[in-house]
């Protein structure tokens, strides 16, 4: 069996040509010469590209290495999610959100809403989108869940769902398909936002669906379609580039992550530390069952006293940028309350981490709260 670093280093690549190279360049073109009938794999820039298809096929190896699966790109995450909720839902269906996921969650809630689709929402932890899960048509799963790190089982969440006839979308961007394989729990879809751990250097932004299901596929390519929400070829040739990198950047992110994890529960100031890795956290049982070996993401969320004190320690940094986003190769830190929408303190404090070496990177922040101490 093919190792996941050899798979992200060879995936999509077409078969080897003389004196061509190993990955061709982006293809710009907006019209394909196309005699005769509308038929072929390329006919117009909105429906297909070259450069899309190895990313695509590269992306559906990772998410589904021992089963066929289709991928479809999008320019970025929300794209992505917006796809599939809106190829599969009409008037009067219910889907059924995290209350705790992804921040502009709340604004495409909103909008099913003013469709005619029934929204309810659960807390991640727990499993307690089971509690309503009755009668909707598509359950949307976020685990790891952005910022709070929550974890839930999509094994027993798929089963329950298919079991009500309801299908089932899994948020993978925390956890990348080489932290967790969503399709082969049970989901129906793995989505994800490219711009961050999969791509990892915060330079593009993309998105992508994954199922190994022919006809969801085809209602989420028709939606792009429609919509035009298309990937350039420059930003899709430059994720399958990143692509080669993944394993060794998901490993050294997960151990610096968990180390520095470790380290911020010894400092007084800091309440609420979270991240998968720590045995100390809450679902760290279930993150071992259902995540890939030492691979619980990138990112560690704390808090701070309050609002300044937070704002004191961001500014005193030198290794970490204060950004947003996360999964880059630089690491990056926010007081997440500034956006709005999440339920968090005043002083909580997202942080990615990047590839820096861990022992840098947990004294710097020990320095920075150290000057952050009024």
């Amino acid at each position: 069996m093919t190792a996941d670093g050899t798979r992200a280093v060879r995936a999509g690549l077409p078969e080897p040509a003389a004196h061509e190279p190993a990955l061709p360049g982006p293809v710009f073109a907006a019209h394909f010469h196309l005699p005769g009938e509308a038929t072929g794999p390329y006919t117009y820039g909105r429906d297909t590209n070259p450069t899309w298809t190895r990313l695509e096929a590269a992306v559906g190896e990772l998410e589904s290495p021992d089963e066929a699966a289709h991928t479809v790109t999008f320019a970025s995450g929300m794209a992505a999610i917006s796809a599939v909720l809106f190829s599969q839902l009409r008037t009067g269906d219910a889907v059924v959100l995290p209350d705790d996921g992804y921040q502009l969650l709340p604004a495409v809630r909103t909008r099913l809403e003013s469709y005619g689709i029934e929204v309810r929402t659960a807390p991640t932890a727990d499993d307690a989108q089971l509690d309503v899960l009755d009668g909707a048509r598509l359950l949307w799963i976020e685990t790891p869940s952005n910022p709070g790190l929550d974890v839930c089982d999509i094994r027993r969440l798929a089963d329950a769902a298919h079991a009500r006839g309801a299908l089932v979308a899994v948020d993978n961007t925390l956890a990348t398909p080489l932290g967790q394989r969503p399709l082969d729990l049970g989901a129906d879809f793995s989505v994800a936002s490219g711009t961050k751990a999969l791509t990892g250097h915060g330079d593009l932004l993309l998105g992508y669906a994954s199922t190994r299901d022919a006809a969801l596929a085809d209602g989420v390519r028709l939606w792009r379609k429609t919509v035009g929400a298309i990937p350039g070829p420059m930003e899709s040739w430059l994720a399958h580039r990143s692509l080669a990198t993944l394993a060794l950047r998901v490993r050294q992110q997960a151990e610096g992550a968990l180390a520095l994890a470790t380290a911020l529960t010894a400092r007084p100031e800091v309440t609420g530390v979270r991240h998968p890795g720590l045995p100390s956290d809450p679902s760290h049982a279930l993150a071992v069952r259902q995540m890939r070996p030492g691979r619980f993401g990138c990112v560690v969320s704390f808090v701070l006293p309050d609002r300044a004190y937070a704002e004191r320690f961001l500014a005193a940094l030198t290794l970490v940028d204060n950004a947003t986003s996360f999964g880059g190769v630089r690491s990056t830190a926010e007081r997440r309350a500034r956006w709005g929408g999440d339920d968090v303190p005043e002083g909580f404090i997202r942080l990615s981490v990047g590839i820096e070496e861990p022992q840098d990177l947990i004294a710097d922040v020990r320095r920075a709260l150290d000057a952050a101490r009024p």
